[in-house]
């Protein structure tokens, strides 16, 4: 049945947007333009995509030209299932994907409620060089994210997320298509920043090599060492650039889902990024005057401090992402302090806090649990 969607969606779309052939002459009715999706299906879960240029790379294997495609064997139509409508912003396509999940094990993932877009390289490429910089923040599973993304930045399934440029004889084995995420052996030979392929393969980027810049920065326990903070200070200029500054941020499992260790880990960052680039602050922007002629005023002052705490005067995008759903490999030990249920718990409690501090977030529990997992966990 899910072959037979994914056909249909593709066919609708060919059919709507088929070369026009002359027709006999019909009643208006059957030939003028309609304003809404004419492929509806009154009774169907989920309604085909729309036919739309844009959506045209959600109904396709985007992956197709992707280095290794058949040897690895995966195809973005396995990731991702596309259905109408489209979320119409992204507080409701954050909530959309971080609710959806699949209709069967390993199933292509869905959001719940409304679609996302499924980006080409090409687009992909044009959303990063929006931005100065690209700064990934967290543990094992930001490497991941930063992983794919030079997978789907150098259209590479087979080497995409590491350097397979140094690579021995024997890596080119171990750590080929699936099992470059392998975290034991070749987490060293993944791809931190992408100014290390411009400078050793710069053929296989994709886009242009001056346009972007996506770096992640390791940062894994709270207290945070004092050197991780310096690496990250010294990312940040002090004055503000021509494009704006992009964060993400992962982080829980290396303090075993303690959210108060996790709380104090983002606005240890958060507060050492104000200091190394001033720009970033609301304070560094000028306000409004309030109209309020009660300088004493208790909501003023509550208000002032929101503002300065959440940091939202600014452009300043920001998104985090809690842990994905436990495997049935997890060691029992560590079931019952990050095993579902509190990965769970973890996840609506994180995404409540860092709402409090202007950072938006996408929780990724509800994706993965009927996903499998790489190492079991």
């Amino acid at each position: 049945m899910l072959a037979i969607g994914v056909c249909y969606s593709v066919n609708a779309f060919l059919l709507v947007s088929r070369p026009h052939q002359r027709q006999p002459q019909r009643p208006s009715h059957l030939t003028e333009k309609l304003s809404y999706n004419s492929t509806l299906l009154p009774n169907a879960a989920f309604q085909p995509p729309e036919a739309l240029p844009h959506r045209y790379p959600d109904m396709v294997d985007t992956f197709a030209s992707y280095k290794y495609r058949n040897i690895c064997n995966i195809s973005s139509l396995d990731l991702h299932l596309p259905f109408a409508p489209l979320c119409p912003d992204r507080e409701s396509m954050l909530t959309a994907m971080a609710s959806g999940g699949r209709i069967g094990h390993d199933a292509p993932y869905m959001p719940r409620g409304c679609d996302m877009r499924w980006f080409p390289t090409e687009e992909i490429c044009e959303i990063l060089s929006r931005f100065e910089k690209v700064i990934i923040l967290g543990d094992s599973m930001m490497r991941h994210v930063v992983g794919s993304i030079n997978v789907l930045i150098r259209k590479d399934l087979g080497y995409g997320a590491v350097t397979d440029w140094n690579f021995s004889p024997e890596e080119r084995q171990d750590c080929f298509c699936n099992y470059q995420f392998n975290v034991k052996s070749c987490s060293v030979q993944g791809i931190f920043k992408t100014s290390d392929v411009a400078k050793n393969d710069p053929e296989s980027l994709a886009c242009p090599a001056d346009k972007i810049d996506v770096i992640i920065e390791q940062m894994i326990r709270f207290p945070i060492p004092t050197d991780e903070l310096d690496r990250l200070r010294g990312l940040l200029p002090p004055k503000k650039p021509a494009r704006p500054y992009a964060f993400i941020y992962g982080h829980g499992l290396w303090n075993n889902l303690d959210l108060q260790a996790t709380l104090d880990w983002l606005d240890t960052i958060l507060d050492a990024s104000v200091q190394a680039a001033p720009w970033l602050s609301s304070t560094s922007h000028s306000r409004p005057k309030s109209k309020s002629k009660s300088k004493g005023s208790r909501a003023a002052a509550i208000a002032a401090a929101k503002e300065e705490r959440d940091r939202t005067a600014g452009f300043w995008p920001r998104l985090f992402m809690t842990p994905n759903a436990a495997g049935k490999e997890k060691p029992d030990e560590w079931v019952v302090s990050q095993g579902n249920k509190a990965l769970m718990i973890f996840e609506e409690s994180v995404g409540v806090e860092v709402g409090r501090r202007g950072v938006e977030h996408i929780g990724t529990w509800n994706m993965t649990i009927q996903s499998n997992k790489f190492d079991g966990v």
